[in-house]
Order: structure tokens, then C-alpha cells, then sequence
């Protein structure tokens, strides 16, 4: 991984205070124990294809003004933002070895992403098969934030171990 294309170390903090409210907030709302209704407004739409009584709406709107629950963009948003900040920030030592780290972990959540959404193809149908699209948007993130701080946490915890 070009070490141009990370950002300073110090946003890796606030990736981290962005990223963990935001999951915490993301989970509270995919389980449904969190009213949202009051947070409603108008927002400025590129495409909008409404549900109306249960039914789609003929057609679609363009680049129109809306009034949508805006809960679900304001969490997404938090989390992608504090993701990427927590993912592709420097750490305090960039070396040979992290970069090597990065993209091994980078090639690993790919892996294993591709390979949970292959298994959601083949065993998962009809309205649960949208939740399982939708929460494949944030699982590469989501399983490279893991795999590269476990593995940096295990190299570390095996460098004070020897000391």
C-alpha cells in the first residue's frame, strides 16, 4: 500500500471515536430498539423511488427535494467515515513489515467478504437477501480494521513477551 495514499496517524483517533459510537448506534438500529421517527427531514434526493402503502411508486423522481428518516444516512455515514479514517491512517512506526501487514489483511477481508456473500447467494432469499447487501457494504472494512489490529496486536503482545 503507497504510504501517500494513508492518512497522518492522528486521524486514526478520530476514526476510532467516530467508528465506535457509530457501530454502537448501527447496532442499536439493525436490532430495531431505537425510535427514529423524530429524526425526519426534507433532504435533496438524486434519485428517489418512494414506497407508498406498501407499494413502489410509478416511475421515480430525479433530483428532487424529499422528505425522508435520515437515521440510517447519518449512522452510515459516521461509520464509513470513522472506518476509513481508523483503516487507512499511518500508525505512530510505518515499516516494511506494517505495509505488508495492510495489504495481507487488505487481500484477507476481501477473501473472506467475497466468500460470505457468495454463501448469502446460494442460502439467503427474498427481503433478507437486501439486509445481507446492505450490511455487505461495510464488511471488507469492517473484517480488515480486525484482522489488521489483532494480528498488530499479537505481534506487539509477542515483542513485550520476549522482553
Amino acid at each position: 500500500m503507497t504510504q501517500a495514499l494513508l492518512l497522518p496517524h492522528r486521524f486514526k483517533k478520530i476514526g476510532w471515536f467516530i467508528l465506535v459510537p457509530a457501530t454502537i448506534l448501527g447496532i442499536i438500529l439493525a436490532i430495531g430498539d431505537f425510535d427514529t421517527e423524530w429524526f425526519s427531514t426534507r433532504v435533496f434526493a438524486f434519485f428517489s423511488d418512494e414506497i407508498n402503502s406498501g407499494q413502489f411508486a410509478e416511475g421515480g423522481k430525479l433530483f428532487s427535494f424529499i422528505h425522508t428518516n435520515v437515521t440510517n444516512t447519518i449512522i452510515g455515514v459516521l461509520f464509513l467515515v470513522g472506518a476509513l479514517l481508523t483503516a487507512f491512517s499511518r500508525e505512530k512506526q510505518e515499516d516494511e513489515y506494517i505495509e505488508k501487514l495492510r495489504l495481507s489483511s487488505l487481500l484477507w477481508a476481501v477473501w473472506v467478504n467475497y466468500l460470505l456473500l457468495l454463501l448469502a447467494f446460494i442460502f439467503v432469499y427474498g427481503f433478507a437477501f437486501l439486509n445481507v447487501m446492505i450490511y455487505n457494504m461495510f464488511t471488507i472494512l469492517i473484517i480488515f480494521i480486525a484482522r489488521f489490529n489483532y494480528i498488530l496486536f499479537q505481534n506487539r503482545k509477542g515483542v513485550t513477551d520476549e522482553k
